[in-house]
């Protein structure tokens, strides 16, 4: 991480004092489980046809790309289509209900730069994805927080009551949520809605690993339009150099977005590679299977080791009863595994890696627990003969 030094001295703005810049430790280590990339590579097929589709706009680069990203909508609203077809809902989507950008973050910027900012307030239901309040802080508005239940769970009541009593001007909600990979219901983003007259933000970046598919968010934009579902091509496509992120919302409220962009913010080869990711979306989506047998298989293995383990939607696993995170993360990167700690006490986030990387992460914490078991905050109770055997009747 690049040193910020003593800010103090600048004449920066005070609200941005004291505060640290986003980032997880950029290691180079064998087996890198820490930041919730796809795992695996992009299959040559693909690559072939982005160099080729590359190739034919060198000689253009003297010009501006189109601005509008005519093309990339068009595709986004292809591929959303069939999301939704699959999950088995119809929603009416229209290219003019597209917005992309140079990753979700960036248009979550837009967002809140547009409906945010100095006056304004901005509640999140934390934990949740850390480049939220910076977002909001950035634009000079207030960042409010809620505390998710103990499971990290929240339901349609509570949020309901919180929105209300908030009266935010934006609202964040992820599902799946990062770093916890908890879903929340439909329900809950409707009471979201229904209580507060501002702008509601549900994030789905990482969406596509809810097995089964769960119904998106872009199911309620119909008469609703303060809400925006936020997607990204970073997590499920394997484009996280790539940096393309998108949202889908009314069409006035994508045009208040072209206030606060940046001129050509999309570049002509972001706008190609994404198109030709978009045109092989089947393939490139091959991998998301196995990435959830990946999770699945760390979560029951981590579970029967004696950490406490949280559902996940997302390609991601939030795992606790770890009696010091940082100390079980040095003791796994000495081992040539790198995961998060993130900063909820007594729990780490491993994402999900390719076969190979899922066995050599649990082959190390298998090592872990065998030589410092007091890695473990609790123990697991070892069963007695009487409570380990079923009671008569029960199946």
């Amino acid at each position: 991480m690049i040193a910020v030094g003593n800010i103090e001295s600048l004449p920066v703005r005070s609200d941005l004092v004291g505060l640290k810049p986003y980032g997880a430790p950029h290691l180079n280590v064998p087996v890198q489980l820490n930041v919730n990339e796809n795992a695996y590579p992009l299959p040559d097929v693909v690559v072939d046809s982005m160099r080729t589709a590359v190739d034919d706009h060198f000689a253009g680069l003297n010009r501006y790309p189109d601005r509008e990203f005519t093309a990339l909508r068009e595709h986004l609203v292809t591929y959303l289509n069939g999301v939704n077809e699959r999950a088995g809902d119809t929603v009416e989507l229209d290219p003019s209900m597209i917005w992309a950008a140079n990753g979700s973050n960036e248009v979550l910027s837009h967002i809140v730069q547009a409906f945010g900012g100095p006056g304004r307030t901005v509640l999140g239901f934390t934990p949740s994805y850390s480049m939220h309040p910076l977002i909001t802080t950035g634009t000079g508005a207030e960042w409010q927080h809620v505390e998710r239940k103990d499971d990290f769970t929240l339901d349609a009541d509570t949020v309901a009551a919180e929105v209300a009593r908030a009266n935010p001007d934006i609202v964040f909600l992820c599902t799946p949520n990062n770093p916890t990979g908890t879903s929340i219901g439909l329900d809950v983003i409707e009471a979201a809605y229904d209580n507060c007259s501002g702008i509601v933000i549900v994030d789905e970046a990482y969406a596509e690993f809810s097995r089964p598919a769960k119904s998106s968010a872009m199911t309620l934009l119909e008469g609703r339009p303060r809400l925006v579902v936020s997607r990204t091509m970073s997590k499920a496509f394997a484009c996280a150099g790539l940096r393309l992120g998108y949202a889908i919302a009314a069409p006035e409220l994508i045009d208040v977005l072209r206030l606060v962009r940046l001129p050509y913010h999309l570049s002509e080869i972001t706008q190609v590679l994404a198109c030709t990711a978009l045109e092989h979306a089947e393939v490139l989506l091959g991998n998301v299977d196995r990435l959830i047998d990946s999770r699945n298989r760390m979560s029951a293995h981590l579970a029967e080791a004696g950490f406490t383990v949280h559902d996940s939607d997302s390609n991601f696993v939030l795992f606790g009863n770890i009696a010091s995170p940082a100390d079980l993360w040095q003791k796994l990167l000495d081992r040539g595994v790198i995961i998060r700690d993130i900063g909820i006490a007594n729990h780490a986030r491993v994402n999900a890696g390719t076969e190979e990387e899922t066995e050599a992460f649990l082959s190390a914490i298998d090592e872990i627990l065998a030589e410092s078991p007091d890695v473990l905050l609790e123990r697991p109770q070892t069963p007695t003969p009487s409570s380990a055997a079923p009671t008569k009747g029960t199946p």
